[in-house]
């Protein structure tokens, strides 16, 4: 696809950006796809590019030395991601791996030029600095959740985020498709594939989900919002 100064209005760094800096990015940019389940960048990499979501998902995970991942962060198209080599002046690595749910292209923006352009574009650091901000916030909320609530509700959370985030309508039934694993609803809240498995299958009997390959179809989210409020 052929990307405009009007799309990279969508994302929200450059909401405030005049169409010539827009083309002056994307002249300086390229273009890069990535099939499903691969990778735009790995853990401690050069942070040489941040990246702009024109298609797919990505997920933002962080692995520790035993090999354990957890899912940060999930990017969906118009999103900025990667970034720290832009706003960091030494030798900035990625902190995260930056995964593909499925076959996904992003726009490539060198972090030198988007840092020569941070003097002189006010309009630029603020956003970058809101992305930071809103990084943070909500880090707090899924800190707060592993700290203070039970398993399903955690779960049911993540589910109720996703959904209206990323979630698309079915048009085969009345449900809300998620294009994410087990193991990927796991990996964002903090626990097991054994526990994650039991719950959405317990879901699954009671008709509050249905489940299959690399997909879950939330029938009934008003359910899902009473487990994640600890009413279930």
């Amino acid at each position: 696809m052929n990307v405009t100064p009007k799309d990279l209005k969508q994302v929200d760094v450059f909401q405030h950006a005049p169409d010539d800096d827009l083309d002056l990015i994307l002249q300086n940019s390229i273009t890069r796809s990535i099939e499903e389940s691969g990778f735009f960048f790995m853990q401690g990499d050069e942070a040489n590019y941040l990246y702009v979501l024109t298609s797919g998902q990505v997920k933002l995970m962080q692995s520790n030395p035993n090999g354990q991942q957890v899912n940060l962060r999930t990017i969906y198209p118009w999103q900025m991601f990667g970034a720290l080599g832009a706003v960091r002046t030494d030798n900035a690595t990625y902190p995260v791996s930056a995964q593909t749910y499925e076959d996904s292209t992003a726009l490539a923006v060198p972090s030198l030029f988007l840092r020569s352009m941070l003097d002189t574009r006010p309009y630029l650091s603020f956003g970058l600095m809101n992305l930071m901000n809103s990084y943070i916030q909500e880090l707090q909320v899924r800190y707060r959740e592993l700290a203070t609530e039970k398993v399903e509700q955690r779960v049911a959370n993540a589910l109720i985020r996703l959904a209206g985030q990323a979630g698309t309508r079915s048009e085969k039934e009345a449900a809300i498709e998620l294009s994410l694993s087990r193991q990927d609803v796991a990996e964002m809240t903090g626990t097991t594939l054994y526990t994650v498995s039991r719950l959405l299958s317990e879901w699954e009997r009671q008709g509050i989900i249905k489940t299959g390959r690399e997909r879950i179809a939330v029938i009934k989210p008003h359910e899902l919002v009473r487990i994640a409020d600890g009413a279930a």
